[in-house]
């Protein structure tokens, strides 16, 4: 058990009071004090208490008194290490002693006077360090912000007015545009000052044409040109003796305390943080992420009630607003489409992350699976990255960090595209795309405007794209794996998780089949919420119950794949699905056999049998038969062979494509012992001592666990028999492996419970037994 005071004891298992978290056992107490959190936090309050200890709080000054005068005037009670001034109005500050003996002496003298002004000074306040968690998005809010926006909508006649509305009611305002100008404006005048020629860049959401209210905005701190300055300064510093530059500029600022050109992000980052904090009016709440893929500021503009970044080394980021500046200005129905599909996701609560991390999509991500579903309408809405490459000239090519980011400046020079389809055909169509896409085993590339196979991405070779000073890092791979259009080594939804890319499925086919339903089109002559009404209503607290399934997923995880795994797909091409699900079908069954002792009966059946097979394993349109192909009794005609096959009949959706089912044979199985109860208690005996390891861990250890029960505890008055079920399921869905379990003799009333620890502990002990390579087929 941890000593640490933060950790208290609940009913229910423990709560750490600094981070706010609660924890179910030991393990997780000693690995949560260990964890980055936990310790960041400790460090802060640490540092924060030792400030409030080395200062004194000191009014009546004036704007006119600089941090400098008040230095000079506290030096004489003893070493002063730093002086924090009120930076809106000027009339306080806080001076940091360097020892505690010099807070008694300053606070010791009756009388402090400096230019005229009768100084109060006082101790430090002491406040309890306390985590202010951010604000999830709360439904009862996101409830009342669709009240006002309802009745609006239902009063319109069509879905593409409803999504025009939509856009009106969440852009960002003229005045909003002008006031974040400001704001640039005043930060621009004050980097200047302290970095000669460098140049503060907006990009994101606040200038690429889908910002909308109280978005963050984003900057980027140019200092390219300041790092030129400064080499010229030094140079000529070094030849004439002097600290004035060529032109007339001197270098003896703040510059003269860093050289940018040997300095780590980390160190300019806290250097401009700095300048932040004690420059900029109206800024607050200032702090360096440095942990994150691209290390920012992050700071909140009071008055303006605006969060925002500012990073250093960002020009893809810029490259990439311009990016969806051009395709907006290309196809006037991905603005409506955009704002309509993020607005759903909020209200659904699959997409935005109140602190910046966390698993769920962001609007970047959601806005490039809207373009990539555009890529693959039929005709295209949109045209791919590579397509719009060939397009420019040679004035426009751009290469960023080795990376080829060119594409046409202005709209006028691409074709327009074919599509006619309207906003509300789209929009059903963006979730009929999605509901059946296999995005575990894909890697969707706007470059390509296509799903790539992942197979393509578990090799450890690097392809001839890769910036030519290095090779380029793999994507990290996960559920949803969405390449960035430029930086190709970033997978834009890497931080998605199981679990939301689940909860973002089931809302595209719920969404998917309202879309089928006449209250999507139609509208409804009593009133009723009707169109996006219906379709953009927040997700309920309480879920229609569902009958429960008996059904244990085994998803397709290239996290947890080892590497000679890896190798043995990788050869398989597109029969990886088939040798990935052999493979864990003989992990299940060590894991019945020989984990848990079940008795397995032999099948009757040989081999794996495929039921369905999808017509176009990439999960793009479905093609036709072949002219040679039999037609089968009760079918449709086919289309002519000239005949625009992406035409739809008005009002009819298309129906999506079949499903890849293989089924194999299945296992008969009685199990004689209650192996699923106690079987914590059983593993800390074990091991004598807590154990951090996490349940399914170890094969070995759970065997022993399962021996231990077998051996000590009764056998079931009755023993219990169940069948389970292989499937794999992808190519129009995602890939994996379900278990269906069929109750079978279960007299004594366990098979539910068994089943419930089957579903946690099968799909965890199945990639231990891969990784361990014991159920190798």
């Amino acid at each position: 058990m941890s000593s640490d005071s933060d950790i208290q004891t609940t009913t229910r298992g423990f709560c750490c009071k600094l981070c706010n978290v609660n924890l179910p056992n030991l393990p997780s107490v000693e690995q949560h004090v260990k964890g980055r959190k936990h310790q960041t936090l400790s460090g802060v309050r640490s540092t924060r208490k030792s400030h409030e200890e080395h200062s004194v709080f000191v009014s009546g000054i004036k704007p006119q008194i600089s941090s400098t005068d008040l230095t000079e005037y506290f030096e004489q009670f003893g070493a002063v290490s730093d002086v924090i001034v009120d930076k809106d109005k000027g009339v306080y500050a806080i001076v940091q002693f360097s020892e505690t003996e010099s807070i008694q002496a300053a606070l010791a003298c009756v009388e402090h006077q400096l230019q005229g002004l009768k100084l109060r000074v006082k101790p430090r306040e002491k406040k309890e360090f306390k985590l202010i968690p951010k604000k999830k998005n709360d439904p009862q809010s996101l409830q009342q912000i669709f009240d006002r926006l309802n009745p609006e909508l239902c009063q319109l006649s069509s879905v593409d007015a409803q999504m025009k509305l939509l856009v009106e009611r969440l852009q960002l305002g003229e005045n909003e545009k002008k006031a974040r100008g400001l704001v640039v404006q005043l930060l621009q005048e004050v980097f200047v000052e302290f970095f000669p020629d460098s140049q503060i860049l907006l990009f994101g959401s606040s200038v690429n044409t889908f910002g909308i209210h109280s978005c963050d905005l984003d900057l980027f701190l140019d200092l390219e040109n300041t790092q030129t300055f400064q080499a010229r300064a030094k140079t000529f510093t070094e030849q004439a003796g002097e600290g004035v530059s060529d032109d007339g500029r001197s270098e003896d600022s703040i510059l003269s305390d860093i050289d940018l050109s040997t300095a780590s992000a980390a160190e300019v980052l806290e250097l401009v943080a700095t300048i932040l904090k004690r420059c900029v009016p109206s800024v607050h709440k200032v702090h360096v992420v440095s942990t994150a893929r691209l290390p920012v500021i992050k700071y909140h503009h009071r008055e303006l009630n605006l969060h925002g970044d500012i990073t250093l080394n960002n020009r893809l980021g810029v490259r990439n607003t311009r990016f969806l500046q051009l395709l907006s200005g290309l196809e006037e129905r991905l603005r409506p489409l955009v704002f309509t599909v993020r607005y759903w996701a909020k209200q659904k609560q699959i997409a935005g992350n109140p602190s910046g991390a966390g698993p769920l999509l962001n609007n970047y991500a959601l806005t490039l699976l809207v373009v990539f579903f555009l890529q693959n309408c039929r005709p295209p809405v949109l045209p791919t990255v590579d397509q719009l490459r060939d397009m420019a000239c040679e004035e426009e090519e751009c290469v960023i960090d080795g990376w080829n980011c060119t594409f046409p400046s202005q709209p006028i020079a691409v074709q327009p595209s074919q599509n006619t389809q309207d906003l509300c055909s789209l929009l059903a169509g963006f979730f009929s795309f999605y509901t059946p896409f296999d995005f575990r085993s894909s890697v969707i590339s706007l470059r390509q405007g296509s799903a790539l196979p992942i197979t393509d991405f578990l090799s450890q070779a690097k392809d001839d794209k890769a910036p030519p000073e290095g090779p380029a890092p793999e994507p990290k791979l996960g559920p949803l794996n969405l390449l960035d259009p430029f930086e190709l080594s970033h997978n834009v939804a890497g931080n998605v998780n199981e679990r939301s890319l689940c909860s973002f499925q089931k809302a595209c086919q719920e969404a998917d089949m309202f879309c089928r339903s006449p209250r999507y089109q139609n509208k409804s002559t009593k009133g009723k919420s009707w169109g996006l009404g219906r379709l953009l209503a927040p997700l309920g607290a309480a879920q229609q119950a569902h009958p429960e399934r008996l059904v244990i997923t085994i998803p397709f995880r290239t996290a947890a794949l080892p590497e000679g795994l890896r190798g043995e797909l990788l050869s398989a091409g597109d029969g990886f699905r088939l040798l990935w699900s052999r493979k864990v079908c003989s992990a299940v069954e060590v894991v019945l056999k020989n984990v848990l002792r079940c008795e397995l009966e032999a099948s009757t059946a040989t081999g794996p049998e495929e039921m369905e097979t999808t017509l176009n394993d990439s999960t793009q349109s479905v093609e036709s038969h072949s002219d040679g192909s039999p037609q089968r009794a009760g079918a449709k005609r086919p289309l002519p062979s000239g005949s625009d096959d992406s035409a739809t009949p008005p009002g009819k959706k298309p129906r999506p494509a079949r499903t890849t089912k293989t089924n194999f044979p299945p296992w008969v199985c009685v199990q004689k012992h209650a192996v699923w109860v106690g079987r914590r208690k059983v593993r800390r005996e074990l091991v004598k001592g807590p154990d951090s390891r996490p349940e399914g861990s170890c094969m070995e250890l759970e065997s022993q666990v399962t021996a231990s029960i077998a051996d000590k505890e009764p056998d079931l008055k009755d023993p219990l028999e169940f069948k389970v079920c292989p499937q794999t399921v992808g190519g129009t869905e995602n890939t994996r492996l379900l278990l269906n379990v069929e109750p079978g003799s279960d007299k004594s009333g366990v098979f539910h419970d068994f089943f419930h620890f089957l579903e946690v502990f099968v799909p965890k002990m199945v990639e231990t037994v891969l990784e361990s390579g014991a159920g190798s087929a």
